[in-house]
């Protein structure tokens, strides 16, 4: 996965176009969503919502850098309607590309607004927090790190595991950039490829993690319980660590989906926003194995995760996190990427 805003994106969007090549659809009663979703949940809330409305939903998914490329490249003929990310950048260089349409206000009123656009282009639809997957036989709690910023510490060195191209670790380092300066996040990059082994996605940190082929590594909490469904209580060998409060590290993700100027099927695709943030929306994804937390107040997340209100990750508000090229910049820059 790769931030939209730069080149190294177009050649993934060039193996989207032949994916993606197709007409968009002429009905008025049929949208195309573009998503970068996880397949299986985006799949659960478009069965419930064809099943409560009469639009329908034709679903192309894939990198979401990559499609927010293809949304570029085709300009006002995109044949899509929707656009349905995993992290907010993306959705913040479509904004600034002047790709985006409004939501309906009271779409947006669904969602408390640090978790939206702040322009009302794209509205939150579901979070993850960062966290920290450690194996206990490997490092014990007490000598975990104390902060993100740790992490490329030379006692790590060998036991650490990190994606560097994963989209969730965009937001990580704007958030230190945001919070430490540029100059920090990239001695902080610098330190982890130092230290640590490179993997090509947070699936297999995680799984590395759990196996004790390493100790630790940075991933989004649910990485961890999705593992833990697969394999059942007895195959986790690993356990997650929160960042404090305030730390870089503590960061809350959003995921949002955003209509396309170009659409000519606007108010179903309105509609399909509303339902996402709709109780019977935010239940769907609670109830998926995304295990990611609903943002509409008054929806439960999944059992077993920890209340978004216990853990009280650093609100750094989802525009601040910029449109993902300045992360990417900094990787390509220590020669992560």
């Amino acid at each position: 996965m790769r931030a939209l805003a730069v080149a190294t994106a177009i050649g993934a969007a060039a193996l989207t176009t032949s994916l993606l090549a197709a007409c968009g659809s002429s009905s008025p009663n049929t949208i195309v969503l573009y998503s970068g979703q996880h397949e299986q949940t985006t799949a659960k809330l478009v069965a419930r919502f064809e099943a409560l409305d009469h639009v329908k939903v034709e679903v192309r998914t894939g990198d979401e850098a990559s499609l927010g490329e293809q949304v570029l490249q085709e300009g006002a003929a995109s044949p899509a309607d929707v656009f349905y990310s995993e992290n907010s950048p993306v959705l913040e260089s479509l904004r600034e590309h002047g790709r985006l349409a409004p939501v309906e206000a009271s779409t947006l009123a669904a969602i408390p607004a640090r978790y939206s656009s702040a322009q009302g282009d794209w509205v939150g639809v579901s979070a993850r927090v960062s966290a920290l997957i450690y194996n206990p036989a490997r490092l014990g709690s007490t000598k975990l790190p104390t902060s993100v910023l740790e992490l490329g510490a030379p006692r790590f060195r060998g036991k650490l595991a990190f994606a560097p191209s994963e989209t969730d670790f965009q937001p990580l380092i704007a958030a230190i950039a945001r919070i430490d300066g540029s100059a920090r996040a990239e001695r902080w990059l610098r330190e982890l490829r130092a230290v640590g082994t490179v993997y090509p996605d947070n699936e297999t940190v995680t799984t590395q993690v759990n196996d004790g082929q390493s100790a630790l590594g940075p991933i989004n909490h649910y990485y961890w319980f999705r593992l833990r469904a697969e394999l059942g209580a007895t195959g986790m060998h690993s356990t997650l660590r929160y960042f404090p409060p305030g730390d870089p590290g503590d960061l809350l993700d959003v995921s949002g989906a955003a209509i396309l100027a170009s659409s000519s099927h606007r108010a179903a695709a309105q509609r399909f926003l509303a339902f996402l943030v709709s109780a019977e929306g935010q239940r769907t994804i609670a109830r998926s194995d995304s295990y990611e937390y609903p943002l509409r107040p008054g929806v439960a997340a999944a059992p077993g995760l920890v209340p978004l209100a216990q853990i009280r990750p650093t609100q750094v508000p989802p525009a601040e996190l910029g449109d993902g090229s300045g992360a990417l910049a900094l990787e390509q820059k220590v020669g992560l990427l």
